[in-house]
C-alpha cells in the first residue's frame, strides 16, 4: 500500500468575525473559523494533534497546541473530509492564523500537514 505523504491531506479555512460575541472598547475580537480536512492520499489518515500560531496586527503570537481537534482525533478514508467550527479571541480586529496537524497513516507513518495561512478580520477593518 502507498503511504500518504502531507500534499496528500488539503485543509481550507474560512473565518468569520463574530460582533455578539466580541467587545471592540474592550480590545476582544472573537471569530470563527470553519476548517475542512480533505484526504486525497491512497490510504485513511488519522488527525493526532494540532498546532495553531495566531497572530494579531500588534504582532503578538499566541501558540496552541494539543490533542485533535474538537475532541476529537478523527480518521479521514481517501476521498473524504472531515469538517469542524471552532473559534478565537484576538486583541486587535485583523490577524492571521496558521498551522499544522500531526497525522498517521493506517501503517503508522507519521507525518505533518500544513495549515495554510488565512485572515481574521472584522469586517470593514481593511480598506
Amino acid at each position: 500500500m502507498n503511504a500518504s505523504r502531507p500534499q496528500d491531506i488539503r485543509v481550507h479555512a474560512v473565518a468569520q468575525y463574530l460582533p455578539e460575541q466580541s467587545e471592540p472598547k474592550a480590545g476582544r475580537y472573537v471569530f470563527a473559523y470553519h476548517i475542512t480536512i480533505r484526504n486525497e492520499g491512497p490510504q485513511p489518515a488519522q488527525l493526532l494533534t494540532r498546532h495553531w500560531i495566531i497572530t494579531d496586527s500588534d504582532g503578538q503570537v499566541q501558540e496552541v497546541r494539543g490533542v485533535g481537534v474538537i475532541g476529537e482525533q478523527p480518521e479521514i478514508a481517501p476521498g473524504e473530509s472531515f469538517e469542524y467550527t471552532s473559534g478565537c479571541a484576538l486583541a486587535t480586529p485583523i490577524g492571521t492564523m496558521q498551522g499544522s496537524y500531526r497525522m498517521r497513516t493506517a501503517d503508522g507513518t507519521l507525518f505533518d500537514t500544513e495549515i495554510p495561512e488565512f485572515l481574521l478580520a472584522e469586517p470593514g477593518a481593511l480598506h
